[in-house]
Formats: C-alpha cells, structure tokens, sequence
C-alpha cells in the first residue's frame, strides 16, 4: 500500500474524511465483542454514492481490499478487517445519512445507508408511521450495517427480518457501477431479485448506499407484560396459548432466565425486578392491536388468565403506561450488555424450530456444564421465533482469558446440538470472519461453491472484504 495510492483514495473524500493516524482510526477498529482486532492504513468517509462509486473503481484498479462498515456494532467481525492482514482500508457510510423521502400513503421511507435507527423511527414516527425493525444498539447501529446483515430483533415475530423490511436498494458494485435499484413497489416479478443478494452478504459483493423501508401503520393498541414461569418447556406452552388467543397480533413473546434478570438489574441503572417473587425463567409478552387499546388490554388478560388457571405461570404484570412498556423491554435489552460487568462471555446466536427449544436448552446446558461445571448459564432470547442467544457468563473469579480460550470447545458443543435439531448456527447476527470456517465445514458443499461462484461474478478482483462470510479458493 503505497503513498502514492493512499494520496490517490484521499483526494476522492478530502483529507479531513481520509482517517490515517492511528487516534482517528482506532474508532473503527475496535468491534463490541473486542475479539478481533488490526490495523487499517486509512478509514474513508464518502459523502456521496459517486465518491463510493470512486473509492471501488480505484480499489479495484490498484488491487485495495476494501471492509464496508457502518455503526460498527456487528457481532461477528465482519465490519473490521480481516484479522492478521493490516492492508485493508475501511470504506465508513457514516456521512451518508440522509432522508432522502418519506412516503406515509405508500408506507415507505427512502433511507442512506449511514442513517441511525433510532433516527429512522423518529423520522417514521412524525408521520404516524413506525418502521418496525428494533434492537438494543437502535441508537448506534446504522441501516446499511442492519440490511447487510439482515439483521433480526425484537419483532421478527410479527414483521419478518431486516430482508422483509426493505423493497429496494442502491448499492455500488466493485467495478464501481452503480446499481439504482430504489424501487418502492410491493409487488415486482421481473427476473432475479438483486437485492436478495446483496441483504446479508456483509458487504462482500458491494457497498449499499440507500434503501426503500417498509412501514407500516402505528397499531391502535399496545401491552406488554412479564410472566414467571419454571422452564423453557412451559414457556413453550404460554407461547403456544399466546399465538391461540392473539394471532397476527402477537408481537413478541422472549424468554429471559433468572440469572439475566439478576445481572441487569444489579448493572443497568433504573432496571427493576419485575415480580415479587423470584423464578427461574420470565417471559416477556407483547401485543400489538390494531383495533384499540381496550382490544390489546383484552387480549393479554386473557392469555394470563388462561395461563394462572392453567397453572403454567405463578405470576405476573401487565404494563400500566407507555413508560412502563419501555422499562419492561429495556430488561430485556440490556441483558447481553450487562453481561460486561461479570466477566467474559462465551456467546451464541443460534436458531432451532421452535418446538425444539426446549430440547436444545436442556442439551446444551448438560454439555456445557460437563465440560464447565462452574459456567454461569445465561440463555435468553426470542423464542417465538426460535433464536436463543445461548450464552454462558465465566466462572465467577475465573481469569477471563483463560475462560475465553476455550470457546471454540464450547462453540463446538452448543454448534452441533443445535444442528442436530435442524437449526442454525446464526440467526441474527451473520457470519463474519467468526463462523466462515464453521459454515464451510456444515454446509453442502454444492452451496459453498454457488456462494463462491456469485461472490466471484460479483467480485472478481475480490476486494469485497475479502475473508469474510466465504473465502475463495487459493
């Protein structure tokens, strides 16, 4: 990487969005997991899709590896460079983050890659519209990271992944064309849907730049509540009740265990426990109606008086505001962050039919614990949808990179179980350079080769951010 092509990647931004001391860059150097790590001779910050167009035309002349990221809150090290490589330039969309359109009689909002969810909702919220895709980095994350990696949250239930959000995109391929493919129409047959591919391919095949987003209207009604309960097996059984009584209107049923209730309490200010007594596992409910207030109210009295006379929860609260609302679902969200301030974390996103949740929990937990006894089992997650972030907290004293060096032991364990079951090894996070190897070695290997032959039609010089998701063949 020489100065003459570094000088050449500056002009196209500017200097002052050309990032090369190591103070500017190490902001995008450092993932939340702190498990991969290297160093990046610039960070780029275009401001426009033409400077992206720029930035891969010259990275394909001159051979650049290019690492697209967005709010840098991905899990799995797919927006830092490739571990060990320290030639791979950053390409930030951070400053692309406009509004460009909001569409309340169509329910679509046009969005640059760069805009911050959170910033998304209120945009949505101030015509009476919700986009409905929320995660606990909401206020951070970015559309283009959530859309390369299709991203999952708390309402998968009700409203689909990041993938069934988003009608049509403008990426940048690597040659540096332009692809407008902003088409905001529910319905579009016409050949190869394009936007497929490049939704979850982590910026391998190129950069997105704008997105069409779904909305959709702001329900009538809204409830949440939390119920104790005594194992995943009856949690599955309130689930089962919740979908008989609510339908289309359940939006979301997660399942929380003691121990995560515990920690985010005692770690994240203003978190409360939610129930006068104490039980091993909670479930939080969510209903949305788009009927009224009373129908909402209606509907998750009866699921917890079926439940009570059922004998299937011991007790339960139902939300008596919109502030209570959001205080039940911050102790959901700020589990995996309180989880920090008790040591290393082993964790896992996973997947499993739903019905099999309960079988994986009881499995994993049996090998987890033979191999480490004193572990602390901290499984919680979206169980209507069947992705549990199985994670297990260090031992407590334990040294923590002692404890971290086994991982790959335990990945194993709790990889395979879920396997066995029919599930996945990630279900909301994406692959990165943390599962590549692993998702080499499961799947078929006609489907590492289709997923090598697009990368390689796509990307031929292979400056994609290269080592990730899927490696070419030497």
């Amino acid at each position: 990487m020489t100065k003459d092509i570094l000088d050449r990647f500056a002009a196209i931004v500017g200097a002052k969005n050309a990032l090369r001391s190591a103070d500017d860059a190490a902001p995008y150097l450092v993932e939340p997991r702190g498990l991969y790590h290297d160093k990046t001779p610039m960070v780029l910050k275009p401001g426009s899709v033409e400077e992206v167009s720029q930035i891969l035309r010259l990275a394909t002349e001159t051979g650049t590896a290019i690492v697209p990221q967005a709010g840098n809150t991905g899990h799995v090290g797919g927006q830092v460079p490739l571990q060990g490589t320290q030639n791979q330039i950053i390409l930030s969309v951070s400053r692309l983050n406009k509004i460009r359109a909001v569409d309340p009689t169509g329910n679509t909002m046009t969005v640059e890659a760069g805009c911050v969810l959170e910033d998304v909702h209120k945009a949505a919220s101030e015509v009476q519209r919700m986009f409905p895709l929320s995660l606990g980095s909401q206020g951070s994350c970015e559309i283009g990271g959530n859309l390369s990696t299709n991203a999952g949250g708390t309402a998968v239930l009700a409203y689909g992944n990041t993938r069934q959000l988003c009608l049509g995109l403008e990426a940048v391929l690597p040659t540096g064309e332009i692809w407008n493919g902003l088409r905001r129409l529910k319905k579009d047959n016409t050949g190869y849907d394009l936007r497929d591919l490049f939704i979850g391919a982590e910026g391998t095949l190129g950069v997105i730049t704008a997105a069409v987003l779904k909305l959709f209207p702001v329900p009538e009604g809204h409830q949440v509540a939390i119920a104790g309960l005594d194992s995943p097996e009856t949690a599955l059984k309130v689930l089962k009740l919740a979908e008989r009584h609510c339908g289309g209107a359940l939006t979301g049923f997660e399942l929380m265990p003691r121990i995560g209730v515990e920690f985010t309490v005692a770690h994240i200010p203003g978190n409360r426990d939610p129930l006068t007594g104490k039980y091993p596992w909670y479930v939080l409910i969510d209903i949305s109606s788009g009927q009224s207030q009373d129908a909402a109210d209606a509907m998750m009295q009866a699921v917890l008086e079926d439940a009570l006379s059922g004998g299937l929860i011991g007790d339960a609260v139902i939300a008596q505001s919109d502030t209570q609302r959001a205080e039940f679902w911050r102790l959901r969200e700020t589990m995996s962050e309180s989880q920090k301030h008790e040591g290393a974390s082993i964790k896992h996103d996973v997947s499993v039919p739903v019905a099999e949740i309960p079988h994986f929990m009881a499995r994993a937990d049996a090998a987890v614990r033979a191999a480490m006894p004193d572990a602390r089992l901290f499984a919680f997650g979206h169980m209507g949808d069947g992705n549990i972030h199985y994670n297990i907290s260090q031992p407590e004293g334990a040294d923590p990179e002692a404890y971290l060096a086994r991982r790959f032991e335990i990945n194993a364990l709790v990889y395979d179980i879920a396997l066995e079951l029919g599930g996945s090894i990630s279900a909301e996070h994406g692959i990165g350079q943390m599962k590549r190897d692993r998702l080499a070695a499961i799947r078929e290997p006609i489907e590492i080769d289709l997923m090598r032959r697009i990368k390689a039609a796509f990307d031929p010089a292979g400056i994609m951010n290269p080592g990730k998701v899927v490696a070419l063949p030497d």
